[in-house]
């Protein structure tokens, strides 16, 4: 990486510090702390602003007054400071990524170095009045009045002209070519490189957006209220009246404030709010990744095993859909673990082989095969068991009898190959609504997990509330479960999964994932559930399932298929996988490439990785989509929606 971009990222980072996933779920939040703020100054300015000259009066009385007026400072800070608390709980997840082909990197590059500049000095400043404040009498006077002065002088470098410098190029007043915002320069690149970093942040790139905003907000509030301290210990003391200044500096904040929230509001709309895992340092079976196992698995059978009248007229290429007929007269059919499925797509390469028979545990028949014409399917290496050599033979001198390489469809204790189809809800009755999506393996049967959180008002999630909630515990051999009904099994036959990303109505959150058969496809459904934004609270009678019912031969809309091309395992990609499909498509769970891979492992992979923002938050919808890199089989990723926040922002001061 550029020593730009590593400045961009790390600038952003430390800029972000403050971005509070709280207020991004409880979008009201900072907005109420602001009209709080400015409320508690505006009583406090009605107390100083009086036609008495404070400083003549008794010197017990204007003590009271003094107390009276930092006290009121002490409840401000106390405000700022458990706002700040709860933005810091994400401080170290907040955009500390790679930033690829960033769109004007430059200039956004110096936006973000400047306003970490701004907030590190407004910051300072901020400590050093929380001290003055708090600690009133440990100060001599001069030393506040001389702190009042820096902050409201006209020197560039004083925080009112920080202040209006910050604000001016995150909401810049022209048009011209160097007046591009923060927020917008951020809108091109999220833009342009969502996937690519928004996979790493956990957080959608509407939530960065609107983290950056709290960022600002909380910068702008700490800024303010230094201002109107300063000009009110500066009235205390006698030194001026400062009413029209003091006044002047409420306008200008309320109108930035108003502006900012004008121009992050129509940023937000614009950006996604979707959010996925970019692929694991580490490759973990059963942690980072599960897989169906021994399905369309790769098979070697001579074709008088093929048929029920033990013959050899045909060739490889007639045995499309069969089964194994018995062992006659050849070694190899007994000494192999057999197919005891349908045996499909059968070719052939050559007459004689050397087989490496896998171990068992493996879940693979093979690890290679070698024909005498030179021809190698999968790896060679060296081989854990004694290789086998396999020849063909002639039945009565008339017929040669070929081995074929053939794919086996076999159901069996050694074969993962069925999906949940049971509703996974979350605990509505409790007010719990979705907030994280995973694919587990239980009982060999492939899950949707969901992550749950108890909504509270705002689109705030109860953290202490988090948990992820456990799968049915059931298997396909229990008794009153049922294939097609409980579960669904992938076969030659229905082996299509639906690829769609699916969003709740207006006023809706997401309740629950299932799948159902359509057909031969499983397709994906999410539940949404009724809420009132003020209460938090759900409307269980007001809830629907929502589904993409297309199918490939829809008149309307047709579904389109993602194919894979000589797909390797998906593992050995040492490149990041990227989205391969988009909605309203399908893919269909195969094998891997014959040459590569010998055709022993079953692709695409299901991503078992936790599916979750860094801060839990309400949920709009999700998708199912295929991710990976040509000539490999990728993965079946969860993509998980987060609400959109922007149509509850509002002007604070309208």
């Amino acid at each position: 990486m550029s020593t730009s971009k590593m400045l961009v990222f790390l600038a952003m980072a430390l800029c972000l510090q403050c971005a509070c996933t709280v207020c991004s779920a409880k979008v009201v939040d900072c907005i109420k702390q602001t009209k709080s703020v400015v409320y508690i100054l505006l009583k406090v300015r009605t107390m100083i602003n009086s036609d008495v000259e404070l400083s003549e009066l008794p010197k017990k009385f204007f003590e009271s007054k003094q107390k009276e007026l930092l006290g009121n400072f002490d409840k401000i800070h106390n405000q700022l400071n458990d706002l700040e608390s709860k933005i810091d709980l994400i401080a170290s997840q907040s955009l500390t990524t790679k930033l690829h082909n960033i769109h004007e990197t430059f200039r956004l590059e110096m936006r973000l170095h400047d306003l970490l500049d701004y907030r590190a000095r407004i910051n300072a400043g901020y400590d050093r009045m929380t001290k003055y404040a708090l600690h009133q009498h440990a100060y001599e006077q001069s030393t506040l009045e001389d702190f009042a002065r820096t902050v409201i002088s006209h020197d560039p470098n004083s925080i009112v002209h920080l202040l209006e410098r910050m604000h001016s190029f995150v909401v810049p007043s022209g048009n011209g070519i160097t007046d591009t915002g923060l927020f917008k320069l951020l809108e091109s690149y999220l833009k342009e490189a969502e996937g690519d970093m928004m996979c790493d942040t956990k957080q959608s790139p509407q939530q960065v957006l609107y983290n950056l905003y709290d960022a600002i907000v909380l910068t702008e509030l700490k800024g303010f209220t230094m201002v109107q301290f300063s000009y009110m210990i500066l009235r205390l003391y006698g030194r001026g009246n400062f009413t029209k200044e003091s006044e002047l500096s409420q306008e200008k904040f309320q109108e930035r404030m108003n502006s900012v929230v004008f121009t992050v509001k129509n940023v937000m709309k614009n950006v996604s709010r979707e959010l996925w895992n970019c692929d694991p340092e580490i490759y973990t079976k059963g942690e980072t990744y599960e897989e169906i196992t021994n399905f369309l698995q790769g098979y070697i059978q001579n074709e008088i095993d093929l048929n029920s009248e033990g013959t050899c007229r045909e060739d490889c290429a007639e045995y499309t859909y069969t089964k194994n007929h018995g062992c006659h007269e050849n070694d190899h059919c007994m000494r192999q673990r057999n197919c005891n499925g349908r045996i499909v797509s059968c070719q052939f390469f050559d007459s004689d082989m050397w087989i490496c028979n896998a171990n068992p545990r493996t879940g693979r028949r093979y690890e290679y095969i070698e024909y005498e014409n030179g021809k190698i399917l999968g790896k060679k290496q060296s081989c854990p068991r004694k290789l086998d050599k396999v020849d063909s033979f002639w039945r009565w001198f008339i017929w040669s009898c070929s081995y074929c390489f053939c794919l086996c469809d076999e159901h069996g204790i050694m074969s993962d190959r069925y999906i949940n189809m049971r509703s996974v809800l979350s605990d509505i009755k409790n007010n719990k609504v979705v907030t994280g999506l995973r694919f587990v393996k239980k009982n060999r049967i492939i899950h949707l997990q969901i992550q749950e959180g108890e909504l509270l008002p705002g689109l705030n999630v109860n953290a202490s509330s988090v948990t992820w909630k456990p799968v049915e515990d059931y298997k396909i051999t229990d008794r009153k479960v049922f294939n097609g009904q409980d579960f669904h099994t992938l076969t030659w036959e229905k082996r299509a999964l639906d690829l769609d990303d699916l969003e709740a109505d207006d006023g809706y959150v997401m309740t629950g994932v299932r799948f159902k058969e359509i057909g031969t496809h499983l397709n994906f459904e999410i539940y949404t559930t009724k809420f009132d934004f003020d209460t938090g609270k759900l409307k269980p009678e007001h809830s629907t399932w929502k589904d993409n019912p297309n199918t490939e031969i829809s008149r309307k809309n047709p579904r389109t298929k993602v194919s894979l091309t000589q797909p390797d395992i998906p593992t050995k990609t040492t490149a990041s996988s990227v989205p391969t499909s988009k909605t309203n498509q399908f893919i269909e769970f195969t094998h891997s490439d014959i040459e590569k891979d010998a055709a022993q492992t079953a692709v695409p992979f299901l991503d078992a990785q936790k599916l979750e923002s860094v801060r839990a938050v309400p949920l709009s919808g999700a998708g199912i989509f295929h991710k990976g890199r040509p000539y490999f089989g990728g993965f079946i990723t969860p993509r998980i929606i987060t609400y959109d926040v922007s149509k509850y922002l509002n002007a604070a001061f309208p």
